[in-house]
C-alpha cells in the first residue's frame, strides 16, 4: 500500500497547464502561469486506487524561465509541494525540470495542445520504482486546460490522472 501511496503522489504531481482563452499567438506557459492558478484532479491506478486532489499554483516569469510552485492537497489531508522550472527554448517549446523528475522533459506545443513525457522515481530518496508520465494538455474554449495523463511502467499503462486548471 505504501508503494501505491507513493505512486499516487508522483502521479498527482503531474503538471497540468492552463491558459486564458485561445489567443491568436496560441498556448504560452508564461502568459497563463505568471500569477495564480488553481486545479482539481483525480487519479486512478490499475490496483483500483482512486484519489482526488486540489492544486494551488504560483508562477513567476523572469523573461526566460517560468518557475511554477505547485501546492497539492489530497483528499486524505496529505499535502505536498513540487516546483517546476521551464526554460523557453523557442516559440512553442520548453525544457522543464522538477526535483523528483529524472533529467528533464521537453514540452512541445502544437496549437492549443501541449505534450511532454518524463521519468519519475516514485521513491526518490532511494531512486527506485521508475515510471514514465505522458501528459497531453488541451486548451478548451472556456479558457480551462484539461490534462489527461497516463503513467507507464515497463511500457505498460498502470495509472491515469485527469486535472482541470483555471486562472484564479
Amino acid at each position: 500500500m505504501r508503494l501505491f501511496a507513493a505512486f499516487f503522489v508522483a502521479a498527482a504531481m503531474t503538471l497540468t497547464f492552463a491558459i486564458a482563452p485561445a489567443q491568436a499567438r496560441g498556448f504560452s506557459l508564461e502568459d497563463f502561469f505568471a500569477g495564480r492558478t488553481e486545479a482539481n484532479g483525480s487519479f486512478r491506478a490499475i490496483t483500483g486506487l482512486r484519489r482526488t486532489f486540489t492544486v494551488a499554483l504560483y508562477g513567476k516569469w523572469d523573461g526566460r524561465t517560468l518557475t511554477l510552485r505547485e501546492d497539492f492537497a489530497f483528499d486524505d489531508g496529505t499535502r505536498d509541494r513540487k516546483t517546476w522550472r521551464f526554460v523557453k527554448t523557442g516559440p512553442d517549446s520548453y525544457r522543464g525540470t522538477r526535483e523528483d523528475v529524472v533529467g528533464e522533459t521537453l514540452v512541445k506545443i502544437d496549437g492549443n495542445v501541449a505534450r511532454f513525457t518524463y521519468l519519475v522515481y516514485l521513491d526518490a530518496a532511494n531512486r527506485t520504482n521508475k515510471v514514465r508520465f505522458h501528459d497531453t494538455m488541451t486548451l478548451r474554449n472556456d479558457g480551462t486546460v484539461l490534462n489527461s495523463a497516463y503513467v507507464t511502467k515497463f511500457g505498460l499503462p498502470v495509472a491515469w490522472t485527469r486535472v482541470e486548471f483555471r486562472r484564479r
